[in-house]
């Protein structure tokens, strides 16, 4: 349910891809040049996951200090039938997240909020919101948040024509403890960014195979996420149980796939066809960012911390390559591909991703099949399922 501010916009292209023109001479000195990126990579990822703290805890500051003004509000709004606000849990693009309980069964529960009046220059429900709750309610997974009510508030009298700021639209959903995000920042021992280490073996590979099931299920009736990311993904009180959240971005895909936007997915975990400017696109969009959860969830760093959509592809292609048309075939069709890209060589993907925190090799060759270049060669949420890194026992 939260919209952060990963989505940043392209910087100077031309001084990105000078900056990297000293790639031009990895043939004849290619172990400097990929220690140099790598070590580079490093420090952006360390840098990125300081700053999204530094941001995490000033919106926490924030959030603090006006929380008893919001609460105070809680009163001014319409009474929800069934159910008591009982807490502000945050504020996004969207909307404003209460936890509360139904009064029927006492059950905890949180109350999205959906202002009208914000929301859009019509005054209506946002598109994404209506998109939200048409799939959530076909939507029934043991791995997908479930949607339990929607109630439309009474308008009050404050607004034009009688739309107060309370008139809105609620959804209740069942109440989740964590966000990922927030569970891997809790498991840290350390304060420090080069200290920073991955969920225990056992845990990520149960949280990884919760979110193939879900996002599988999800493939199943042609639903594309669009938007997975540790933010969007909810975890139990207890730490065993995940679940998808945060559908507004998804939509159904049909057959031919597309035309759709290629601005969707955050930055960090969207899919190299989709910074290509691919507006056709299946399935394989969401594989590629469960990868790249698989890996921060494994190490506790994002894998490709970009801070642009240029920044983006080079920060991809430093690890896995740079693509071509013997490894992806219909790259160079796509909008955005520049046969002057800089040309890097793959590396193992146990360089960036040690062989000690995935555990095994098994690890390694899925995450490798979930972070194929061509879509086409990219494991189905299904297929991963059945990898041999799910039957082992540690």
């Amino acid at each position: 349910m939260d919209r952060d501010g990963d989505h940043h916009r392209m910087y100077d292209d031309n001084d990105a891809i000078n900056n990297k023109n000293s790639a031009d001479a990895a043939a004849a000195n290619k172990g400097d040049a990929v220690m140099m990126e790598d070590n580079k990579n490093n420090e952006d990822a360390a840098a990125a996951v300081k700053n999204n703290n530094h941001k995490n805890a000033n919106e926490n500051i924030n959030k603090n200090s006006s929380k008893k003004k919001r609460l105070s509000d809680v009163e001014d709004e319409p009474p929800l039938e069934g159910y008591k606000r009982t807490d502000l849990i945050g504020q996004g693009a969207y909307g404003i997240v209460y936890k509360g309980t139904q009064n029927s069964s006492g059950d905890v529960v949180a109350i999205k909020r959906i202002p009208f009046a914000d929301s859009t220059p019509e005054g209506g429900v946002p598109c994404n919101v209506i998109r939200e709750i048409s799939l959530l309610r076909e939507l029934d997974h043991p791995n997908v948040v479930q949607l339990l009510d929607i109630i439309q508030a009474a308008s009050g009298n404050n607004g034009e024509g009688g739309g107060g700021p309370a008139s809105g639209l609620y959804l209740v959903f069942e109440f989740v403890a964590h966000d990922l995000k927030t569970f891997m920042d809790k498991h840290q021992t350390s304060d420090e960014i080069s200290e920073r280490v991955g969920l225990p073996v056992p845990m990520v590979r149960s949280f990884l195979r919760q979110i193939l099931a879900g996002v599988g299920f999800c493939h199943t009736y042609r639903v594309l996420h669009r938007d997975l990311k540790p933010h969007n993904l909810l975890i139990s009180a207890d730490g065993r149980q995940l679940k998808l959240a945060d559908f507004g971005l998804a939509r159904l895909s049909a057959i031919p796939n597309g035309p759709y936007t290629f601005e969707v997915v955050t930055l960090w975990y969207r899919a190299p066809e989709l910074l290509l400017g691919a507006n056709r696109y299946s399935t394989a969009v969401d594989v590629w960012s469960v990868g790249c959860i698989f890996a921060e969830m494994a190490t506790g760093m994002p894998l490709f911390p970009g801070r642009s959509d240029i920044d983006q592809l080079f920060k991809i292609f430093q690890r896995r390559g740079t693509p071509t048309a013997e490894l992806w075939p219909a790259v160079l069709r796509l909008p955005h591909y520049n046969p002057e890209f800089p040309q890097w060589c793959e590396s193992p993907i146990t360089d960036y991703c040690p062989l000690a925190q995935l555990s095994s090799p098994a690890a390694a060759q899925l995450l490798t099949s979930l972070l194929q270049y061509d879509p086409d060669r990219r494991v189905s949420c299904k297929a991963a399922l059945q990898h041999a890194y799910f039957l082992e026992q540690y």
